[in-house]
């Protein structure tokens, strides 16, 4: 009995687990089932610094919607430091950035309109 007793708590933990991970990458798959909020978006920005050298740019920016992020100052890694070309600190920009690992990346920055 006892060994019998094992064997279900060990199915209901790995059910347990597998129940919710499969309904995560369901909805994650189908793009129509995602909400806004999972969605990344541009984001509206200021330029304050660029380190060329380093490939780092620091950003005021308004909240990072597909982050679950308020506005702040903080700096970026740019994904390619071609990025970091055609800006200034100063200008207003539009940027996209991920969370790659827990290290926040730029992956697209452009002019404000």
């Amino acid at each position: 009995m006892n060994t019998f007793k094992q064997i279900f708590a060990i199915s209901a933990l790995a059910l347990g687990v597998a129940v919710p991970m499969s309904s995560f990458a369901q909805t994650a798959m189908e793009p129509g089932k995602m909400d806004m909020s999972q969605q990344a978006a541009m984001t509206d920005g200021e330029v304050k610094k660029i380190d060329m050298e380093a490939g780092k740019i620091t950003l005021k920016h308004g909240d990072i919607k597909h982050m679950d992020m308020p506005g702040m100052t903080m700096v970026f890694t740019a994904r390619d430091k071609r990025l970091l070309v055609n800006v200034k600190p100063g200008d207003k920009v539009k940027f996209m950035v991920v969370n790659e690992g827990g290290k926040m990346v730029v992956t697209d920055i452009q002019p404000a309109r």
